[in-house]
């Protein structure tokens, strides 16, 4: 191999012309190749291009390089595991979009102090600079080395291929790993921007049936600034972390007597209804009924949907009197028994049903994560029963509230996914084809882009998704729209149409938060806790200086309250200057501080979150601005 990158992709036979390699490369070491691309797919630099097919290098500073250099810190990763630890079975290391992981099956648990020295070791695996070269293997040596080396997890992954699959083995000095590539020329080109953040347990498969693994995962940048801004992202999204300003503005807890299920507390509950009634009132400008259906319903309803087939291994279950019964997972088949209650004609539809229903699914308790991954939970959904013909202008309708929406919390940056059929599904590819034809015409009539997610579409239909970027650039999946074609038949739904027969509607389901839990959470962490002033749970509290102005700070607030204003006092005989800190880390938006003084006044002294500012004026004013800003849900009062 030549030790310099670029001159070995050009002896491979590209048909890259001198003029485009030097454009590309003149402010590149060549040193900085890491890759190459053709026809879109990156390959490695010594990978030989079958007939006369263009390439160009890919460079370090490339958008792509990135997930080539987390896979090969992965590799490194289990390199280092399996120098350090012998008989260690690897499982799987892929990139990921925060980083990289590594799945082993190991008898030791590993410790902190491990980790310390694994990390360690890949640096001196990085500063050895071997080789990393591709090697192709049949499947009885392929298997043969499994058996020999203890590696019953790769074994698994090689049986479950194609008889004819090309088994591709990367080796870089002693150590050899199973992976289609691509890979760097060498671990020198790893460099030293990476860093393992911790361990995690990981069923075989992320199925629950399946022996539970030891994932060491971790991060890795091109070069030492960005790991360093990397690191200053990290550090402010502890900053914002919804579970320490779930503490410090009181708002919820968890305890062990009910893993991944939410303790409201008072102001934490006054926050969730606040987003409830918001919902309730934009989806009935938008002409939605609200629903309301059992938690709790009979097995043969969820086999009869196809829940149970495809989802069954997360659900809860009981039985009672010789009959099994499942919380619900899902909304919807409870939303069909409804629309099936009584004759319905074309007449009408569509037919816009919503529900803020408790649903109930089981996930792993180590991957449970405060508000953001639960057990039980709140589905803000609705479902749209409609005709084939009423789709395409129903699709457009959802899609210009959810935006909507959106942006009244603050988020501007939204992009759209369209994800097509997966793999486990119900209903025939007929039925997928014109589910995915009229998503997709519903979503381009809106005149909104959108990227394709391919496999990704629930088990019954195809769905957009709505993606948040929050202030710190993390994104956020949230809403969707998802057509099916498959649960109304499956369930015996239908319609009188105009020609006098029975037909099967269109069933679009519609969700705007997802969940309520998770959106909250999502909230405190955009906003860092300083919610816009119309969502605070408190918007106001009115702090007294002295007990001589507890009768006219008494007024006020019953004032504030009547104008719809959430409002509390604090009367108590502390210092203002307490007071104000107090309240200020509880991320109250508005503090009014009332004297003698304001009292014989007839004013208020004014401290809104975040502004240095402290103006003092008339208290009809401040009522006025303040109740009108609630209404309108305004971010801030007095602020700009």
């Amino acid at each position: 191999m030549s030790s310099c990158p670029l001159i070995a992709l050009l002896r491979q036979g590209s048909p890259m012309s001198s003029t485009t390699i030097a454009s590309r490369s003149a402010s590149h070491s060549p040193k900085d190749v890491l890759a190459r691309r053709a026809d879109g797919a990156l390959s490695d630099l010594s990978a030989i291009m079958s007939g006369n097919r263009p390439s160009e290098p890919v460079f370090r500073s490339d958008a792509d390089a990135l997930s080539l250099i987390r896979h090969d810190t992965a590799h490194v990763l289990a390199q280092a595991v399996s120098e350090l630890f012998p008989g260690t079975a690897l499982a799987t290391g892929p990139a990921t979009e925060q980083g990289f992981f590594y799945d082993f099956a190991a008898e030791h648990a590993f410790t902190d102090d491990d980790i310390a020295r694994i990390d360690a070791r890949m640096h001196e695996i990085v500063d050895r600079d071997e080789p990393i070269i591709r090697e192709e293997w049949d499947c009885e040596t392929a298997l043969a080395w499994c058996r020999e080396n203890g590696q019953p997890y790769k074994a698994e992954i090689i049986l479950s291929l194609p008889a004819d699959a090309v088994l591709s083995f990367y080796r870089q000095g002693s150590f050899v790993d199973l992976c289609r590539g691509p890979h760097l020329a060498s671990t020198g080109q790893i460099g030293h921007a990476f860093r393992l953040l911790g361990t995690a347990g990981a069923y075989w498969k992320g199925d629950r049936n399946n022996p539970m693994l030891q994932r060491i995962h971790g991060t890795a940048c091109r070069d030492a600034d960005e790991l360093a801004a990397w690191e200053q992202r990290q550090e402010e999204a502890a900053r914002r972390d919804h579970r320490r300003l779930g503490r410090e503005m009181d708002l919820f807890h968890f305890q062990a007597e009910a893993p991944g299920a939410v303790f409201w507390h008072p102001d934490g509950w006054t926050l969730f209804q606040t987003l409830l009634a918001y919902l309730r009132e934009r989806q009935q400008a938008e002409n939605y009924v609200e629903i309301n259906t059992p938690d709790i319903m009979d097995l043969s309803l969820w086999q009869a949907s196809g829940h149970w087939e495809k989802f069954g291994e997360n659900m809860f279950t009981t039985e009672t009197e010789g009959r099994t019964y499942a919380l619900k997972p899902m909304n919807c088949p409870g939303g069909v028994q409804v629309f099936r209650h009584g004759l319905k004609s074309y007449r009408d539809l569509p037919l816009r049903m919503a529900e803020f229903g408790k649903v109930h699914r089981f996930e792993p308790s180590g991957a449970l994560h405060g508000l953001m991954r639960v057990r039980a939970f709140t589905q803000d959904d609705a479902h749209i029963f409609c005709t084939p013909e009423q789709m395409e202008a129903e699709t457009q309708r959802i899609c210009h509230l959810v935006l909507s929406i959106y942006k009244d919390f603050g988020f501007d940056d939204v992009r759209i996914k369209f994800s097509d059929r997966p793999e486990k599904r119900v209903g025939s590819d007929e039925i997928w084809d014109r589910s995915e034809e009229a998503l997709r015409r519903g979503v381009e009539a809106s005149g909104l882009s959108y990227t394709r997610n391919p496999g990704e579409g629930a088990f019954y239909g195809p769905k957009l998704e709505f993606i948040l970027r929050d202030a710190i650039g993390r994104d956020w999946q949230c809403g969707t729209v998802q057509v099916d074609l498959n649960l109304p038949q499956r369930l015996d739904a239908h319609y009188i149409g105009a020609d006098g027969e029975k037909h099967p509607p269109v069933m679009l389901h519609r969700a705007l938060f997802g969940s309520l839990e998770r959106f909250i959470g999502i909230l405190l962490e955009h906003h860092a806790g300083h919610l816009p002033f119309w969502l605070a749970p408190v918007q106001v509290v009115v702090a007294t200086i002295t007990t001589a102005a507890d009768e006219y700070a008494g007024d006020l607030i019953k004032t504030l309250r009547r104008r719809g204003v959430r409002v509390v006092p604090d009367l108590r005989n502390e210092k203002i200057a307490y007071k104000i800190r107090e309240h200020s880390l509880a991320k109250v938006p508005v503090l009014l501080i009332v004297g003698k003084k304001e009292a014989q006044a007839g004013t208020v002294s004014i401290r809104e979150y975040g502004s240095p500012d402290t103006p003092t004026i008339a208290t009809e004013t401040a009522i006025d601005l303040l109740a009108d800003a609630s209404r309108s849900r305004l971010p801030q009062v007095f602020g700009t």
